[in-house]
């Protein structure tokens, strides 16, 4: 499975001192969408988000959820159903593309 999340998550990073002393701003930050990173002695220790809604399952792309909550997109509905997507067969007769592969191939054959 791909991981974009590093490319994705630019998280601030503070250290405690620096949390303790503009706290109301990180809060501030935090409540527009931003996460943060919170550190202690260059150990990151914490991270303050945005909580997700009561009941709210783990996203299964942890990185899009992320941008959903600093409002650069909105995640679609699930399509858990089935029946939303209808199955197709074959499109071509079976054999076609060993034979297309073969024709392209002859010419580089000795």
């Amino acid at each position: 499975m791909w991981t974009h999340e590093a490319t994705l998550r630019d998280m601030r990073t503070v250290g405690l001192r620096e949390l303790k002393n503009n706290l109301s701003e990180v809060i501030r930050q935090v409540r527009a969408g931003e996460d943060v990173q919170v550190t202690d002695r260059g150990e990151v220790v914490a991270e303050i988000r945005q909580p997700s809604p009561p009941g709210a399952q783990p996203h299964p792309h942890p990185g899009l959820a992320a941008l959903a909550r600093r409002g650069l997109l909105i995640l679609g509905a699930p399509n858990d159903d089935p029946s939303i997507y209808s199955l197709s067969g074959p499109r071509l007769p079976e054999g076609t593309a060993a034979g297309i592969l073969e024709e392209d191939r002859a010419d580089r054959l000795p």
